[in-house]
């Protein structure tokens, strides 16, 4: 940022999902390692309306305030602004937590969500995006690309936990383990992201379906 700001520096261009790769799954992965999972699954209801439930209400709400103050900005654009403040986060969050000695129900349900409202977050944005550039909307659609991109993580993160609990139980070489911890974030990653990808060919990385991508001919005219 201070970079930024001095006169003559050249313009970097970062691509997003790149930053978005180097940057989230070491915070999250970290913040996994110390949840007690115990707690996750017996305040399991609780987390999933606040990660779901609750962040959804805040693109709605942020969105809606958004185009009261700025009538001329586009309802999608208004509701992309609501997605990309909607997810906590998951590092503040915890560190707030210990700072306060908070009650273990409520630590254990406020930092499962933020660990959580990721997914619902990261869709609101593709959803925002590409209802913003064609102004196509399908729920159904909608509905089972979250359901495909929730089933997909949940089901890569339970095969690199059990991967490497398989390999720390038959390992003791303690830079092997040292160096796996490292790598396994943005293996999880990379996997996940692949496995997007070939269960649907028409969609690239990160992208919505076609048909909700195809804006109508009076939406391309004007």
């Amino acid at each position: 940022i201070a970079l930024g700001a001095v006169p003559g520096v050249p313009q970097l261009d970062i691509e997003p999902g790149l930053l978005l790769a180097l940057v989230l799954p070491p915070l999250v992965w970290s913040d996994a390692m110390h949840t007690s999972w115990r707690d996750f699954r017996r305040w399991l209801r609780p987390i999933l309306m606040l990660s779901v439930g609750l962040v959804a209400v805040t693109i709605a709400s942020v969105g809606l305030v958004a185009h009261a103050l700025c009538p001329q900005l586009p309802w999608p654009a208004c509701f992309l602004l609501g997605a990309l403040v909607s997810p906590t986060d998951t590092v503040a969050v915890q560190a707030i937590l210990e700072r306060l000695h908070a009650p273990r129900r409520v630590t254990a349900i406020l930092g499962g969500e933020s660990l959580v409202n990721d997914a619902t977050g990261l869709v609101g944005v593709q959803v925002a995006t590409a209802l913003l550039l064609s102004g196509a909307f399908e729920a159904s659609a909608l509905a089972g690309h979250f359901a495909r991109v929730a089933g997909l993580g949940v089901a890569v993160g339970l095969l690199i936990g059990a991967a490497l609990a398989l390999v720390n139980r038959r390992t003791t070489n303690v830079h092997a383990l040292f160096s796996l911890s490292l790598a396994a974030p943005y293996f999880a990653y990379v996997l996940a992201e692949g496995a997007a990808r070939l269960g649907d060919p028409r969609r690239g990385r990160g992208r919505l379906p076609r048909r909700l991508e195809r804006a109508p001919a009076a939406g391309r005219s004007t």
